[in-house]
């Protein structure tokens, strides 16, 4: 049974830097896409940035340019680079993994984020 663990969230000042963690109880190159999402108070669940077939990404317009999704084999774990972060970034962000010939999602429980002065 495949389990992910975020972690590296935290309060942080507008502009700042974070680096969250996803660590899964598996190889990460079993997985056809590993994906953050993030879900604030009052808004829909959104899709920031999505590591496929472990080379190719994929960033929403609100973020791209300034967070970075990457993934190390070694440690079975992807990371989310976040910089220069604003306060419409405050939310819960999640990690999501697909197997390859699967339809399925695994999910961890999320870490929050929060960016206020």
């Amino acid at each position: 049974q495949v389990q992910l663990v975020e972690s590296g969230g935290g309060l942080v000042q507008p502009g700042g830097t974070l680096r969250l963690s996803c660590a899964a109880s598996g190889s990460i190159s079993s997985f056809y896409h590993m994906t953050w999402y993030r879900q604030a108070p009052g808004k829909q669940r959104e899709l920031v940035a999505q590591l496929i077939r472990g080379q190719h990404t994929y960033y929403s317009d609100s973020v791209k340019g300034r967070f970075t999704i990457s993934g190390d084999n070694t440690k079975n774990t992807v990371y989310l680079q976040m910089n220069s972060l604003k306060p419409e970034d405050t939310a819960v962000y999640l990690c999501s993994a697909r197997e390859y010939m699967s339809t399925l999602n695994y999910w961890g429980q999320g870490t929050q984020v929060t960016v206020s002065s």
